[in-house]
């Protein structure tokens, strides 16, 4: 059984595609990359610019990160929109525990 590695987005959400999450995905599966995201924004944005933006609650994000870790381990991480301290300080301690390659997008 032939298993693709596993690579995880955490970021904000582009409705248009162009950005975040999405594009993140687009990506890792153009490279035979099995693509896992956490949610931190949702974003209303378009090619012509961003109309609102709203951060998950903390609970949400700190359950979207329990269940990815408690399953699955990523081999690669990315993020992206880390809006607020907050969020960062949530998704330290799950990134402690990896060693594996980390992209950071100071978006």
């Amino acid at each position: 059984m032939t298993y693709l590695p596993v690579a995880l987005t955490i970021a904000g959400t582009d409705p248009s595609g162009g950005a975040g999450i999405m594009a993140d995905l687009k990506s890792f599966q153009a490279r035979d990359v099995y693509g896992m995201a956490v949610v931190t924004s949702l974003v209303a944005q378009n090619t012509r610019g961003v109309q609102l933006i709203e951060h998950v609650s903390n609970q949400m994000l700190k359950a979207q990160l329990e269940s990815v870790f408690s399953d699955i381990k990523p081999q690669a991480v990315k993020t992206g929109m880390l809006a607020t301290t907050e969020i960062m300080e949530i998704i330290q301690p799950y990134l402690k525990k990896l060693d594996c390659p980390y992209v950071l997008d100071p978006v």
